[in-house]
């Protein structure tokens, strides 16, 4: 009798049928990402501030009309160029045609440019990798990418991040091609132009998406290999001068037209000050020392950061083989520029992520991940040990805020799933060889996410405190312009209740309830004394609709908000 086979076989053999043709293994790849991503994506409240005020920017689009000048309320907005806002403001266009005005305030449809962007890359990781790898191979890199943490993060926040690593992938994965060759030439396709094309259309819109971020991931490798190969012979392929008069092209109509409208200001903000800023200062309080992104790239590459440990060695040993020199030019020149610059946020390096998971790839696939020495085996541990850490995390902050034992114990099965798939993955990895304790691990982080996201996070009533200010003015009927807030004044709030939502002061509040008989404040308890002593001074008579307890996390504290509204004839009031 033929012995049955191992979990190992079962998981090689399972590989090889997805890998079978391209079409059936990109169909695994984005079915993957739907399960990394869509746990949550619909369900979250707005996060403060970076995507509530993306999204209320675009949303201001919408509202005006004006889809060259970016603005946050009364506020010019000149940080990012406009890519990102359009990608958003069509996206909602289009929700809006089919399910009616709510789309406008639900905060999903913004999101889709990230969920599309994060699954792109996806694909383009998989496409890049082909030029270095086997089908598998490829197919196992773009997985680690999928699973990763830091991308199913980007894939659900309406921001910039996850649609500029699509826009530099499809660069550098243009370059990958051009300067390996083999069977993806750039001269197989359109008349030796599909290379090109992919290359300086995708720096564009990284151009339009982050500004300089874009070419600094692009052009820090072409530098890097250019000094290393003493000649730029490389770039011939991708048709350098007609490809940069494309590109511009593309870039420079809204360059010059936010030029005009704004009389050079946006410039003087987005380069003098938030540009400069972060390379000097570490511009809102951002700040951290060189060395925290090799810190960081532990629990934000999680569960591939194991494998891409594992194949340090590997890459030192090699490192003047063509492919792994590609590679170590696409992650070394930008992640020292980004240890060196004084601001420090974890999406930063996503660019280089890739680049890592191709090169874990590329070890497992010449069997150097099996060899490796037993202490570097020994970081396979940190993937049931740093899933307990966000379990034991997640579950204290659900239990602390105050979230309902229900959803607890709903979670709790898949947590329990998570960490036994995660044990077994690193208990066994020695035995069942890397690719396959690799495939059980990236299992345990999706029952990881889908808890977390889709159970826990939206149930966290507490921390979504301008979704229930928002209930309030829903059910008031009032217009936005008549509701005050002070001083609770998040971006969601506004992106929630209203763009004309007034951020004021609490004398301020008080006069609006005078003047107008369908109003409301949110009122925070430390201005409750200042709003009452005005209210006392103008004789206004308002009662207490409601009261809001949460958790502000920009600023880490419990706030206590008032929901005031104006006595009508016939009420008691105060």
């Amino acid at each position: 009798m033929a012995a049955s086979p191992s979990a190992s076989d079962r998981i090689a053999n399972g590989l090889d049928r997805v890998c079978a043709s391209h079409g059936r293994a990109a169909g695994v790849l984005v079915l993957l990402c739907l399960l990394a991503f869509l746990p949550g994506f619909f369900s979250i409240s707005p996060i403060d501030r970076d995507e509530a005020r993306f999204a209320q920017a675009t949303k201001q689009m919408l509202e005006t009309g004006n889809y060259v000048d970016i603005r946050f309320k009364e506020q010019a907005r000149h940080k990012k160029p406009v890519g990102i806002y359009w990608l958003q403001a069509a996206a909602v266009s289009t929700a809006e045609a089919v399910v009616g005005p709510t789309a406008l305030t639900t905060i999903a449809y913004y999101r889709l440019p990230s969920l599309a962007g994060a699954i792109g890359a996806v694909l383009l990781t998989y496409w890049a990798g082909l030029s270095l790898l086997t089908r598998r191979g490829a197919f196992l890199a773009a997985g680690m990418m999928a699973t990763c943490v830091l991308l199913g993060v980007e894939a659900r926040l309406a921001k910039t991040d996850a649609v500029l690593l699509f826009t530099i992938l499809a660069s550098l994965g243009a370059l990958t091609k051009a300067y390996l060759g083999g069977r993806d030439r750039p001269d197989a396709g359109w008349g030796g132009w599909r290379l090109p094309a992919i290359f300086w259309t995708g720096l564009a819109a990284g151009i339009l998406i982050k500004g300089p971020m874009a070419p600094l991931f692009v052009g820090l490798p072409i530098l890097a290999l250019t000094i290393a190969d003493r000649s730029v012979g490389f770039m011939r392929p991708l048709k350098p001068l007609p490809g940069l008069v494309w590109c511009l092209l593309l870039c420079l109509p809204w360059f010059v037209a936010i030029y005009i409208v704004t009389n050079g200001a946006f410039y003087e903000h987005a380069v003098g000050v938030d540009m400069l800023g972060k390379v000097a200062d570490g511009a809102e309080g951002h700040w951290g020392p060189p060395g925290t992104y090799l810190l960081a790239v532990w629990g934000t590459f999680w569960p591939a950061v194991v494998l891409v440990a594992m194949a340090v060695p590997f890459a030192w040993r090699n490192r003047r083989e063509r492919a792994v020199r590609l590679l170590l030019a696409w992650i070394v020149p930008a992640w020292i520029v980004l240890e060196i610059t004084a601001t420090k946020l974890p999406h930063y390096v996503l660019p280089l992520y890739p680049a890592l998971a191709l090169m874990a790839a590329l070890a497992l696939e010449k069997g150097a991940l099996d060899q490796v020495h037993r202490r570097l085996a020994g970081t396979a541990a940190l993937w049931p040990i740093l899933a307990g850490v966000l379990i034991v995390g997640s579950l204290g902050a659900y239990v602390w805020i105050g979230g309902k034992l229900i959803y607890w114990l709903v979670a709790l099965p898949l947590l329990a799933g998570s960490i036994f798939l995660l044990a077994i993955a690193a208990g066994g990895l020695q035995r069942r060889g890397v690719q396959a304790s690799f495939v059980l691990a990236a299992g345990g982080a999706l029952l990881l996410y889908a808890s977390v996201y889709q159970i826990l996070m939206p149930h966290m009533r507490g921390v979504w405190i301008s979704e229930r200010l928002a209930e309030y003015a829903r059910a008031s009927g009032c217009p936005a312009s008549d509701i005050a807030t002070v001083p609770y004044q998040e971006p969601s709030l506004a992106f929630l209740v209203g763009t004309d939502t007034r951020f004021t002061n609490p004398v301020d509040a008080a006069d609006l309830l005078k003047a107008k008989p369908c109003s409301l404040a949110f009122i925070g308890a430390n201005m409750r004394p200042l709003f009452t002593d005005r209210a006392e001074r103008i004789g206004l008579r308002y009662e207490t609709a409601g009261t809001v307890e949460g958790f502000a996390y920009n600023g880490g504290r419990k706030v206590t908000i008032y929901v005031f509204r104006p006595v009508t004839d016939g009420g008691t009031g105060r």
